[in-house]
């Protein structure tokens, strides 16, 4: 087994602690990442908060750039010393009709996440990458575009692999109208990216004060959501709107927004949407999940071509708990990371 410190939490509305565990011996298809950054998840925070009493020592992280330092011996595409990026999902059957299709979070066996799952082959717990080391499977860890960030990468393994893979299998590209909901850890990730796809953007913010960063971001055109005559501006103009908004909120101003047979794609998944029914005439509502390898992949490389990655505000991994608190009260432009180690 390997050694690795790194932190955890324990008890419910506790501050995560420091923690010394094990990761697996590396099988022939692993690798072994020195964890370098790591990103600070919503997902995160609320693995945090929904802790019960009892529950055993859990390390969050699911977002991270390091290192390669071993290999299996079945390895062929990393070498020691490569950097690489990880995301929320390590392992999966790999037989499936989705796996087979590079979809992987839809796997019919459920995949492995990064934290907070079991290991497919042993049945252990997963613990994630709040820590000094990661063992992955080969098949789920991403060459690093260089000349790209470590630390503004970490985030698009999550947060940008999220707003990436609706983006393309909506189509986006040149002439695309495309609006986003909410400018923060997805959303700014959003605008960049549909930006780079050639799409005219609109960005809805309930804050007017975003204005201005949503333009600096690419943004083509702002709706401050509670202006109603600003919302009946652009009532009918949209193809895809991406709503990344993550508290309880009313969709029928965006599907509003759309022409007929457009898209809503909501990623935020706050605990409520209010939905008019007479809002959806005409609409098509998706739901989105996760990236699988190759839309992933896809992503990366296209953040390398074009220099794109996310804006972090860094923080050293003893700080954890600063990170989580102010995460918690939304003060953070617009994503977290962590630098574990050097």
């Amino acid at each position: 087994m390997r050694p690795v410190a790194g932190y955890a939490a324990y008890e419910p509305h506790e501050d995560l602690r420091p923690i010394e565990f094990a990761r697996r011996d590396l099988r022939d298809d692993d690798v072994a990442v020195r964890v370098t950054h790591v990103g600070v998840c919503h997902s995160d925070l609320h693995a945090v908060e929904s802790r019960a009493a009892g529950d055993p020592p859990l390390v969050p992280g699911h977002e991270f750039t390091g290192e390669v330092t071993a290999v299996g011996r079945d390895v062929t595409r990393f070498r020691v010393g490569d950097a690489v990026a990880v995301g929320n999902i390590v392992d999966s059957c790999g037989v499936c009709v989705n796996c087979l299709a590079h979809r992987e979070p839809y796997c019919t066996e459920f995949p492995a996440t990064t934290y907070g799952g079991r290991d497919l082959r042993d049945g252990t717990p997963t613990q994630g990458a709040y820590a000094t080391e990661y063992v992955v499977r080969d098949a789920f860890a991403y060459a690093l575009p260089a000349g790209l960030d470590p630390a503004a990468v970490a985030p698009l393994m999550c947060a940008g692999a999220t707003t990436w893979s609706p983006l393309r299998r909506a189509g986006v590209g040149p002439g695309a109208q495309v609006g986003v909901v909410g400018l923060g850890g997805l959303g700014h990730l959003a605008v960049r990216f549909a930006v780079a796809l050639g799409a005219r953007v609109t960005v809805f913010t309930t804050s007017a004060a975003k204005a201005d960063d949503a333009r600096a971001l690419g943004a083509h055109d702002v709706v401050v959501s509670t202006d109603a005559a600003a919302v009946a501006a652009v009532a009918g103009t949209l193809d895809f709107v991406l709503d990344t908004a993550s508290s309880a909120h009313d969709l029928a101003p965006y599907l509003g927004a759309l022409r007929l047979d457009g898209t809503l794609c909501v990623l935020g998944l706050p605990a409520q949407y209010v939905v008019p029914p007479m809002a959806l005439l005409g609409r098509t509502l998706t739901v989105s999940g996760s990236a699988g390898t190759a839309e992933t992949q896809e992503m990366l490389d296209f953040c390398g071509e074009h220099g794109l990655t996310a804006d972090v505000e860094v923080l050293p991994l003893a700080e954890v708990n600063t990170a989580l608190q102010r995460l918690a009260r939304n003060d953070v432009r617009w994503r977290f990371v962590l630098a574990v180690t050097a």
